[in-house]
């Protein structure tokens, strides 16, 4: 369940030619990839080749949409959401829909990735969003809408990819778009104030997610004590408890403080986990820090890549034994 609702666009059938009135592009549709609160996307065919069409209802909500693919194209250094090609109209019956064109991430889902590959990659897998939301952070957005739906895995060696952009929101702010499972405002542990400690509550959900594919209702009280009971009762999820725990709870400001434990607890030494000293929880303190400045990394950098390819080249020579015998 999505806490925004907004009349969507009707249902495109598949083959429905859609050309923008400004720019005169046209776009056959192919099939429907997903919707939400603020619009539908749609895998569509075009001059450019493949490409995904989010149409709307709310030109204010498709505008902020495509400032936010503007300002993530800019991130430099990390690729953190589907590359942004042209925003139009598209008139028919007399009404007028905005839509905007973007890249077409051919992935796989993050949980059907980790399925077929193995739970081993989940600790790589979230590295890697650690890292973007960080990169996300320092340029004052929160990605609020942040759930297993929006992400994709693509490539080799496996990347993390983005997908909806549409819960995008600058720090500070109201979180304009959430799903209640990943949302901390619905689990009682905090409010919808857009910083980074939010969407670091939603990494620690999707891990849960990951142990607990069919999800569960929160209790009538004493959420806290609920989630961390469910914790304990996966073995999976007792591997990451002392991230997954501070996550919950609002214990990390920072996305990089999160992942630099997340790397420490996947080489084995917890002792650096657990000396760390915790945050403030109250997300309201959280939320008057300001976003960290840029550090350059040198060698550390490069023996965290090193180590990561080790991971990756690990866990792959496994999965390819497994396949020959």
């Amino acid at each position: 369940m999505t806490g925004t609702s907004k009349n969507q666009a009707a249902n495109v059938p598949r083959g429905t030619r859609i050309r923008g009135k400004w720019n005169q592009q046209s776009y056959q549709i192919m099939r429907k990839l997903g919707s939400g609160a603020l619009g539908t996307v749609y895998l569509a065919d075009s001059a450019m080749g493949r490409v995904a069409l989010k149409l709307g209802t709310d030109s204010m909500s498709i505008t902020s949409e495509v400032n936010v693919l503007k300002q993530l194209s800019v991130v430099q250094g990390t690729v953190l959401g589907p590359f942004f090609y042209e925003v139009d109209d598209w008139e028919i019956n007399g009404k007028r829909y905005p839509f905007y064109v973007m890249e077409y991430i051919d992935g796989e889902p993050l949980f059907t990735f980790i399925e077929r590959r193995g739970k081993e990659w989940i600790g790589i897998l979230m590295l890697q969003l650690l890292r973007d939301l960080s990169a996300l952070h320092k340029e004052g957005w929160v990605f609020g809408d942040l759930k297993p739906d929006n992400l994709l895995v693509e490539g080799s060696p496996p990347t993390m990819r983005w997908l909806d952009v549409g819960g995008t929101t600058s720090m500070g702010r109201s979180v304009k778009e959430f799903t209640e499972f990943f949302d901390r405002g619905y689990w009682g542990l905090g409010n919808r104030v857009a910083e980074p400690s939010y969407d670091l509550f939603s990494v620690a959900m999707i891990v849960m997610n990951a142990a607990y594919p069919k999800r569960f209702d929160r209790p009538k009280k004493d959420s806290e004590t609920y989630l961390l009971n469910k914790i304990e009762q996966s073995h999976l999820l007792r591997e990451y408890k002392p991230i997954i725990r501070k996550a919950l709870l609002g214990k990390y400001i920072h996305a990089q403080d999160m992942r630099q434990e997340l790397f420490s607890l996947l080489q084995g030494d917890n002792s650096k986990v657990r000396r760390r000293p915790e945050a403030p929880s109250n997300s309201r303190v959280a939320s008057r820090q300001k976003p960290p400045k840029r550090v350059k990394q040198k060698g550390s950098k490069w023996i965290e890549t090193v180590l990561i390819v080790a991971f990756l080249l690990f866990f792959y020579t496994l999965y390819l034994v497994g396949h020959v015998f």
